[in-house]
């Protein structure tokens, strides 16, 4: 499954990129996380809980950052273990540019399933997972937003 789009963020680039690897900021604004912890620089532990479809689980997770250029560009991958509703691993790659607006920033992430989420159907998968997406940037952005106003 791939995903990809992009966002205008009203703050200036160095200031979304601080966002991005700001382990509250990140806690408000993923869908269903009850808990991120950072372990180091590059290192996250996180724990989700998501409904897709008839299925609910709670996931644990580990993501690793890499900034490769920053504040351009930085690229992360991640593991979730939801026990018996499956597994996912994936990853994205980030761009974030200087817009008259703020910040362009967007993004291509690929994710792999497996488990009983896998049998749901990619539709329903895919589907759900561009919801999370968008309901995860649109709060991102507000925040984010928000920050920088005060």
């Amino acid at each position: 499954m791939e995903l990809k789009d992009e966002i205008i963020i009203n703050a200036p680039q160095y200031v979304v990129y601080a966002a991005l690897n700001d382990p509250e900021i990140l806690k408000q604004c993923i869908p269903g996380c009850e808990e991120l912890i950072k372990h180091s620089d590059t290192e996250l532990e996180a724990k989700v809980v998501l409904k897709i479809g008839p299925v609910k689980a709670k996931f644990s997770g580990s993501v690793t950052l890499s900034p490769d250029a920053p504040p351009e560009r930085f690229s992360l991958t991640g593991t979730g273990n939801g026990g018996a509703a499956g597994f996912a691993r994936g990853g994205a790659e980030v761009e974030l540019e200087a817009h008259p607006e703020g910040t362009l920033l967007r993004y291509n992430a690929k994710a792999d399933i497996g488990g009983k989420l896998a049998q749901l159907g990619g539709r329903l998968i895919q589907s759900t997972a561009k919801k999370l997406a968008a309901k995860f940037f649109k709060s991102f952005a507000d925040v984010v937003g928000e920050h920088e106003v005060t």
